[in-house]
């Protein structure tokens, strides 16, 4: 097969895989799901089966474990999540009116600080103060009405009740059957690959498995790390909402840079509105932030994640958002493995067309034999 044929046929494969996604996009959430948890504890169970158990009982242990891990985040957690949500859901008018008095009095300050005619030239007067403060609350408050309308709709809609209880009743199946023949399922579709293609079809499998592995198991320890490094350091430096900060920042970190910039952002706002006039407060939850940023990008990021991941930050943020916005938290799920598939074909191809390209020059500059 010529290497234009076997690119059309990758890019035929691709958009194939991205029209059923968008087609069945509404109930392949649990198997998306089921799928990704799959292929996260599938080493798991080889090692179990290394040790001498049986699958099904690796299998059963690792569903019994993820399920007491889960029933104890449920239990444990998640109640104090939505209430400190309801909290600063009610809350946030109040910070609003606080910040914009900070920013008033802030103005007011430099004015008699540093000059009147000079902040009027820099424009930072009272003109610009009071521009700043309406713009401000205007922001904001539209930022507060979204919200609210964005989390009342949720629990309203009843297609996201049933999804939601879907994923939480189907998920654990799925992952458990799908989790007993993985290894079944992987021998299936490699004896559906011709022969002649077999090594290089393997190849490119083994290139997406260290790509997925190195981002997907990494990035969740790295998240699962964040998550509780902000939610109990903010949470034990006294700062208001510090559990609700620390996991949004922690599902957050999954996307490059968002979620350090979110806690970073959401505890210094809080912070300065909370502790004001003090320093005290902002001065720690910048501690804990920037020495969660530090532990992120100087340990854990390059144990766990390390150099052979293959995916640009770029790529990852406009793959993550782009299928996030066609097909939801289904898009998510998917985003990753495509992305990884997608730039190690990419990559293949480019070695083939060179590797090409190089024998056409070597053949073209052979002297002929008369």
């Amino acid at each position: 097969m010529r290497l234009e044929w076997q690119i059309g046929f990758w890019i035929g494969a691709l958009l194939l895989l991205v029209l059923l996604l968008w087609l069945f996009s509404g109930v392949l959430l649990p198997f998306a799901a089921a799928m990704a948890l799959s292929y996260l504890l599938n080493p798991v169970a080889d090692r179990l089966e290394r040790l001498g158990l049986s699958r099904l009982g690796a299998t059963l242990l690792i569903m019994a474990g993820f399920l007491l891990v889960l029933g104890l985040f449920l239990v444990l957690v998640m109640p104090a999540f939505w209430r400190q949500l309801a909290s600063f859901l009610q809350a946030l008018p109040s910070y609003v009116v606080k910040l914009e008095d900070l920013i008033t009095d802030l103005s007011v300050r430099l004015a008699q600080d540093h000059g009147a005619t000079m902040i009027e030239k820099l424009g930072f007067g009272k003109q610009a103060s009071t521009d700043l403060r309406n713009s401000t609350s205007d922001l904001v408050n539209q930022a507060a009405q979204w919200a609210g309308t964005f989390v009342k709709s949720i629990w309203s809609s009843g297609a996201a009740l049933i999804g939601l209880l879907s994923l939480l009743v189907l998920t654990p199946v799925v992952t458990f059957y799908m989790l007993l023949d993985w290894d079944k399922m992987i021998a299936t579709v490699d004896s559906l690959v011709p022969l002649r293609h077999r090594q290089t079809v393997r190849e490119l499998a083994r290139e997406i498995d260290a790509a997925m592995a190195g981002f997907l198991r990494g990035q969740s320890l790295v998240c699962l790390f964040l998550g509780l490094w902000y939610g109990v350091g903010l949470s034990l430096v006294g700062l208001n909402f510090g559990l609700l900060i620390g996991i949004s920042a922690g599902l957050l970190s999954f996307i490059p840079y968002v979620g350090s910039l979110t806690a970073l952002v959401l505890s210094s706002v809080v912070a300065l509105v909370q502790g004001w006039p003090e320093w005290k407060l902002l001065a720690m939850a910048l501690a804990v932030v920037l020495a969660g940023q530090f532990l992120e990008g100087n340990v854990l990021s390059p144990k766990l994640v390390g150099e052979s991941v293959g995916l640009h930050p770029v790529w990852l943020i406009f793959a993550l958002l782009g299928f996030g916005s066609l097909f939801g938290f289904t898009g998510l799920i998917t985003a990753v493995p495509l992305a990884a598939a997608v730039g190690v074909i990419l990559r293949f191809a480019v070695r083939r067309y060179r590797e090409r390209a190089s024998s056409t020059r070597e053949s073209m500059q052979r002297p002929r034999r008369l």
